[in-house]
C-alpha cells in the first residue's frame, strides 16, 4: 500500500535518506486518500484520520504501518498525541515541539511490562489522532486496551523497520524464545535505533498535519544530532571497559541493543526471556548463579522499575553487587533521567564504572 513503499524507505541506524523520503510521503498521503476506502482494514474518521480498531492488530502488528491522511483541524487546534511510554513521549515531543497535545500511558517510573491501563487511558486513545508505541511487543497491555478503547487513531510503531535482535542471537544467553515471539523490545538501548524512531515520527506527523511540515523536518534534524553525539559519546565512554570485563547480566534481557552496538556481550539473565514478568525456575537459577562464578561477573544491572527481591537473592549468593539502571521509564523532567538523553548518559555512566 502507499504508506508502506513510503515507509519501507526507512531503515535501521538512519540509513535512509529523508528528503526523498519526504518527497515520496507526500505522495503517499495523496494516493492514500483517493485509493484508500472503508471495509479494507481502516475507515475514515470524522475528522479525516484514518482509523484501526482493535481487531485489526495481529500478533506482529508493529512490523507493518497504518494508513495515514491529514486530520482535519480547526484554527489553533493541535494534533491529539498519545505515546505508550514516557521514552517514546520524549522522542515524540522533540520532533513534534508546541504542534501537539501529548499525552503519556504508563506513567513515570513504572514497568511499561507490567502496566495496567486505567479508564483514563482507555478515554486518552479513543479521543487521540495517532498512538505512537514502541511495537515489538513491548506493549503487552496494548491489545485489551485499544478494545477497549474501540475506534481511534492509527496506532504507529516506532521501531518499524528496526533490525530486532532475537532471544537466540549470540548477545542473548537464554533460548527458550517464549516471550514476544523471541523478539527484543528494547531498542532504546541504541540510540541510532531512536533515530529511525524520529525519522517513523517526523513522516507520521507531516502525514497528519502536512501544515507543520517545515517545523517537524527542522526539530527532528536538530534531535538527530544531538543523538549522533550521544551515541559518539558513548563509544567513547564504553571504550573504557577492558574486553574480558563486557559481560552484561541484567535482572531481564534488557541489554541487548547496548551490548551489540557497543562490543559488549548480554551474558545472561535472571528472567528468562524479555520480560520482567518471566518467572525462572529453580534449575535455572542454579545454572546461572554457577556461571556467574565461573564468570567473575563484576555487577548485576536491575531495573529501577523491577522488583529488586529476585536480583538480592542472587547477590547474596554469589556476592556480586547490584547496580541499578533505569530501563523502561524516564524520571520526572530534570532529573538525572529526566529525558532520553540524560537517561542513557546516567545508565552508561553506571555501567562503565561498575565494569571498569
Amino acid at each position: 500500500m502507499p504508506t508502506d513503499r513510503n515507509m519501507g524507505l526507512i531503515r535501521s541506524h538512519g540509513a535512509c535518506h529523508l528528503d526523498w523520503a519526504r518527497t515520496l510521503m507526500c505522495c503517499a498521503v495523496v494516493l492514500t486518500a483517493l485509493f484508500v476506502t472503508p471495509g479494507c482494514g481502516s475507515q475514515s474518521a470524522g475528522t479525516g484520520a484514518v482509523v484501526h480498531t482493535s481487531g485489526q492488530l495481529g500478533d506482529v502488528w508493529w512490523q507493518q504501518m497504518p494508513d495515514l491522511s491529514p486530520v482535519d483541524l480547526a484554527d489553533g487546534e493541535r494534533l491529539n498525541v498519545v505515546a505508550t511510554t514516557s521514552i517514546v513521549a520524549d522522542v515524540v515531543r522533540n520532533v513534534a515541539g508546541e504542534h501537539v497535545d501529548l499525552l503519556t500511558l504508563v506513567p513515570l517510573n513504572v514497568d511499561p511490562h507490567a502496566f495496567q491501563p486505567t479508564p483514563r487511558e482507555v478515554a486518552a486513545v479513543a479521543s487521540a489522532h495517532v498512538v505512537f508505541a514502541n511495537g515489538a511487543g513491548l506493549e503487552e497491555f496494548l491489545g485489551n486496551l485499544l478494545q477497549a478503547a474501540g475506534e481511534g487513531g492509527p496506532v504507529v510503531p516506532v521501531s518499524y523497520s528496526i533490525e530486532l535482535l532475537h532471544l537466540d542471537e549470540p548477545d542473548h544467553a537464554d533460548e527458550d524464545g517464549e516471550d514476544h515471539g523471541g523478539l527484543d523490545p528494547h531498542t532504546w538501548f541504541d540510540p541510532q535505533n531512536v533515530i529511525v524512531w524520529t525519522e517513523v515520527i517526523e513522516i507520521v506527523l507531516t502525514a497528519l498535519n502536512p501544515a507543520h511540515a517545515d517545523d517537524y523536518a527542522a526539530n527532528a534534524e536538530v534531535y538527530r544530532g544531538q543523538l549522533r553525539a550521544l551515541d559518539a559519546w558513548i563509544r567513547d565512554q564504553t571504550a573504557l571497559v577492558p574486553q574480558d570485563s563486557r559481560r552484561l547480566v541484567a535482572d531481564h534481557a534488557v541489554l541487548g541493543y547496548f551490548a551489540a552496538r557497543y562490543g559488549y556481550e548480554q551474558a545472561a539473565a535472571l528472567l528468562p526471556g524479555f520480560s520482567t514478568l518471566a518467572e525462572p525456575s529453580a534449575a535455572e537459577m542454579a545454572a546461572l548463579e554457577d556461571a556467574i562464578r565461573q564468570w567473575d561477573v563484576r555487577a548485576i544491572f536491575v531495573g529501577r522499575t523491577a522488583n529488586p527481591s529476585l536480583a538480592e537473592r542472587v547477590s547474596a549468593d554469589t556476592g556480586v553487587a547490584l547496580v541499578f539502571l533505569y530501563t523502561g521509564s524516564l524520571d520526572v523532567p530534570g532529573s538525572a533521567a529526566g529525558d532520553y538523553l540524560s537517561f542513557m548518559r546516567t545508565n552508561v555512566t553506571a555501567i562503565v564504572e561498575a565494569l571498569r
